[in-house]
């Protein structure tokens, strides 16, 4: 049936007189249209599919059986009286030729399969798995069906095809999984058809739309309006007649934008033939019917305006033709196929022809069940995606799609070194040029990485983990991962020892945030001093220069066992100045908080034991509290208690100092070693890793047996050397012996011819 435009489209080409000559001349089937880009970033060559070879194929798919036969028998005459009845509409799609030339009917060349993937149990896994895994081609002719339609087996042999191969695929899946699902066969608009998805905004960008809850109010007081000055009101107005303009001139600029960005009108409107499948409600639990596009595996509503219209639907029980009007697309189709005026059956239901039966003879009840006729089993042979296959699910191992001023890019997982199976990048212009955010999703880190986002133009990033990461990190925000350069680590609360939900650190102060503690503390906030000799942390030594802490301050939840006069809501310890500060919380009814001050109360006697308490060292203003607060015994201990405490924040302080080191530390290890997990589940991929980690092991014993090599050459030339001076020796121990008979005869003869010349005695 072939799709009319809506009425402003058609006055529009009614005034264009190319684009009807362009419409016209497109009906024929010999027209060259020129290819169209699609938004799927690929590098993929053309694909010959007569190159393919079929000689391994079954028998089943090189010739029909008896029944297949009398199946195509039935489709030529009913395609008779379709044509007869309907002779202005498209011939039907019904019995394209398969990879071997062979005329299939198409509702056959469906072959229901539930693959043992929990993925694939639901529809949105099935949709997703497909379009993944598939490369799209784009029809030869935009505007006629294919002529030949291959089987399942095929098409994921060699991970291509067009919109009917996509469908006939997913539709196999769905089936097998449970759902009411059909093969469509209609038209669409040039975005979808060409899985162009430039214009559109990315699913991950969406934000999910809040319902506002409206309270009714059945008595309502009343409230008397107040006298307004009108000068005011000029005002007012005037002031709203501004923003007016200027939000009149903003949407004008938006307009043109919008305008410019528009596409073209597309001269084949209405015309573009596209596949895809339609769900209907019942089973599955499925709620309401609804489109899947099989490019990009999202589900459509029925009354989407990117679907134009349908010619027929099939499933792999029947056939049935849309005799509905579609000027308005399908907005306004229904899809009850048991209703005869809108959909024409082609083969009469089994079920339906042995009710009418019963009330009729048992002759009739022959001649209606000659009359029926079962649809043959399927020819494709079992579907079956290995294990291996279904994890890497991107036939070149990436696919890139663009979006308006995004790009998503997915990798299979094990590809990357670092896990990285997602990432989507956010431009700031509609060129693509100017990045703004980059997010990037993980798998299978032993780190327990999930997700990683990052402003460029803040250069901030945040690291988001799953459960089971040693340190218990739930989300880290960093510029750097230098200490004191800024830093937010938020923790899974429920694993700690201390409830600690989130620590905020800077080279001058830290934050934590607690939940759910027994003494109800929620924040505790630390100042630090500058270092004495102003060293800056950033790339030294953390245990080399500690910062001196300036203030401790907490702050407490209420407690509603105790008194607001009792009950701490913030106490202040101001290190260097001495001084710590309470301040109370307050009752429904009362105004102002009761404070206690302790100024300078460290003041020690000459034993250094006893603390002493005057007028100028504490200051209390507690109007609501008791007899007991007020004694200066109780305000003593008070003191004692608190001077404690204060040792022990101090404790906690260097503590969460050293685990913020510890964090960064580990972090920059697991990023500079990342490894990836494997599932005990996964034995092929176990295996490939135990034969990695037995390489590595021989590269090792390899190495350490060139070492030993190594060892024992350097031990033979020692001997050889040792053996040589130890040949040597003797030679050289008979040099002192010669050189001392020299210097006796030398002696020898000083004296003899000192006895023959005494003078020459006087010259020593």
């Amino acid at each position: 049936m072939e799709v009319l435009e809506e009425t402003e489209e058609v006055e529009q080409a009614a005034e264009d007189p190319n684009s009807l000559n362009t419409s016209d001349s497109l009906q024929d089937e010999d027209i060259k249209v020129p290819e169209e880009k699609d938004s799927v970033s690929s590098d993929v060559p053309a694909f010959d599919w007569s190159s393919i070879d079929t000689s391994h194929l079954p028998s089943s798919y090189k010739t029909n059986s008896r029944q297949e036969k009398k199946l195509l028998h039935i489709a030529d005459h009913f395609l008779q009286q379709y044509t007869h009845v309907c002779p202005d509409r498209k011939p039907l799609f019904l019995h394209p030729v398969n990879e071997c030339g062979v005329e299939k009917f198409v509702s056959t060349t469906l072959r229901p399969t539930l693959l043992p993937y929990p993925e694939l149990y639901h529809w949105s896994g099935c949709a997703s798995f497909v379009s993944n895994y598939l490369t799209m081609e784009p029809l030869k002719c935009p505007i006629t069906p294919p002529s030949s339609l291959y089987s399942p087996t095929t098409i994921l042999k060699y991970q291509r095809g067009n919109c009917f191969d996509f469908t006939v695929l997913l539709c196999s899946l769905l089936i097998g999984a449970g759902y009411d699902a059909y093969c469509v066969h209609g038209y669409a608009t040039q975005e979808i058809c060409a899985l162009d998805q430039t214009q559109d905004l990315c699913p991950l960008l969406k934000k999910p739309q809040e319902v506002p809850v409206k309270k009714s109010r059945k008595y309502r007081v009343k409230i008397l309006s107040e006298p307004q000055s009108k000068f005011e009101l000029q005002q007012k107005a005037k002031k709203k007649e501004e923003v007016e303009d200027v939000q009149k001139k903003e949407e004008e600029e938006e307009v043109v934008t919008e305008a410019q960005d528009k596409p073209k009108r597309d001269p084949l409107r209405g015309l573009r033939v596209h596949a895809w499948v339609l769900v209907l409600s019942g089973k599955r639990k499925v709620p309401e019917t609804f489109f899947i596009n099989p490019f990009t595996g999202n589900n459509h509503n029925t009354t989407d305006e990117c679907f134009l219209g349908i010619e027929s639907i099939w499933n792999h029980r029947n056939y049935w033709v849309n005799m509905q009007d579609c000027r308005k697309g399908c907005k306004d189709l229904s899809f009850d196929l048991s209703d005869a005026i809108r959909w024409e059956i082609m083969l009469p239901e089994s079920n339906k022809l042995l009710t009418e039966s019963s009330e009729r003879d048992v002759g009739d009840m022959k001649e209606n069940s000659d009359m029926s006729f079962e649809m043959p089993l399927s020819w494709v042979a079992r579907i079956n995606v290995s294990c291996r296959e279904f994890e890497n699910q991107y036939s070149q191992g990436k696919k890139v799609i663009l979006y308006k001023q995004a790009k998503l890019e997915k990798w299979a997982p094990y590809v990357n070194e670092d896990g990285l199976v997602e990432r989507l990048t956010v431009y700031a212009d509609l060129d693509c040029t100017e990045v703004v955010e980059v997010t990037e999703w993980f798998k299978n880190r032993e780190d327990m990485l999930d997700m990683r986002e990052t402003n460029k133009q803040t250069q901030l990033t945040t690291d988001y983990f799953k459960p089971g990461h040693p340190l218990l990190l739930k989300a880290h925000t960093y510029t750097s991962l230098e200490p004191e350069t800024g830093h937010t680590m938020e923790f899974y609360h429920k694993a700690r020892a201390d409830d600690l939900r989130k620590r905020v650190e800077s080279a001058t102060e830290m934050t934590e945030y607690f939940v759910g503690r027994d003494d109800f503390l929620h924040i505790r906030h630390v100042e630090f001093g500058e270092r004495e000799n102003g060293m800056d942390m950033a790339g030294t030594r953390p245990d080399v220069h500690l910062r001196p802490i300036v203030q401790i301050k907490e702050r407490f939840h209420r407690n509603p066992e105790k008194p607001a006069d009792e009950d701490v809501e913030e106490r202040i310890f101001m290190i260097e100045d001495d001084s710590i500060q309470l301040i109370y919380h307050l009752e429904d009814h009362d105004t102002i908080a009761s404070k206690v001050a302790f100024l300078r109360a460290i003041q020690r006697d000459r034993k250094g034991e006893e603390i002493f308490l005057t007028r100028d060292t504490c200051v209390k203003y507690q109007p609501w509290s008791s007899e007991k607060q007020k004694n200066v015994l109780h305000l003593y201990k008070l003191l004692w208690d608190l001077r404690k405490e204060q040792k022990e924040l101090k404790h906690q302080v260097r503590e969460s100092e050293a685990e913020v080191l510890n964090v960064l530390k580990v972090r920059e290890d697991e990023e500079a070693n990342i490894k990836l997990t494997v599932s005990m589940y996964n034995a092929a991929r176990r295996e490939r890793q135990h034969e990695a980690m037995a390489l590595e092991k021989r590269q090792r014993s390899s190495q350490s047996s060139l070492v030993l090599e190594n060892k024992s050459w350097e031990e033979d030339e020692f001997r050889a050397h040792h053996a040589a001076t130890s040949a040597s020796m003797p030679r050289l121990k008979q040099r002192p012996s010669r050189e001392k008979q020299l210097a006796q005869q030398k002696s020898h003869s000083l004296q003899e011819a000192l006895l023959r010349n005494p003078r020459l005695a006087g010259h020593d």
